[in-house]
């Protein structure tokens, strides 16, 4: 998935409108115009779309953890460079306050099944010999499964 494809689903899931996507950029203390905004959420083929770097995602994330989770003390995290799947999932996590039961109910809603033993692999430092790559599918799956959640949850309400 490019970070365009997750800023797009991210939009989609929040229902946020330009100005909302700019909020968030800007609870992470970086500025964005709704050019910027309109240019990553455009298709590839739409001569105005522009990549949204993994700098940009993570300030993204980053701002969706301080409106969702509030501000921590301290300096702001630094938006990681470069940016893995592993990364986004545990935003996400954070952002929205998901126990690893959560997630794998997440993922089981989708058909992917996943033990604790293998979805806390991923939350693994890099470095630690249990450490397992979120490969596309599974982040995929993953937000699908959120979108799922959201739409169940306004049927509901």
């Amino acid at each position: 998935m490019t970070n365009n494809d997750i800023l797009r689903r991210l939009r989609f899931l929040l229902d946020y409108n330009d100005q909302k996507m700019i909020d968030t950029f800007a609870l992470a203390e970086y500025e964005v115009d709704k050019t910027d905004v309109v240019d990553w959420l455009a298709k590839e083929e739409d001569p105005l779309f522009k990549e949204i770097s993994d700098m940009e995602l993570a300030i993204f994330l980053n701002g969706l953890i301080i409106e969702k989770r509030g501000r921590r003390d301290g300096p702001l995290p630094e938006p990681e460079h470069p940016l893995s799947n592993n990364m986004i999932l545990q935003k996400l996590r954070i952002a929205f306050k998901l126990t690893s039961d959560d997630i794998l109910e997440l993922f089981a809603s989708v058909s992917v099944d996943l033990s604790k033993h293998e979805l806390s692999a991923f939350f693994r430092n890099p470095k630690h010999r249990s450490y397992r790559e979120l490969l596309d599918q599974y982040l995929r799956n993953f937000l699908t499964a959120l979108q799922n959640q959201k739409i169940k949850q306004k049927g509901n309400s």
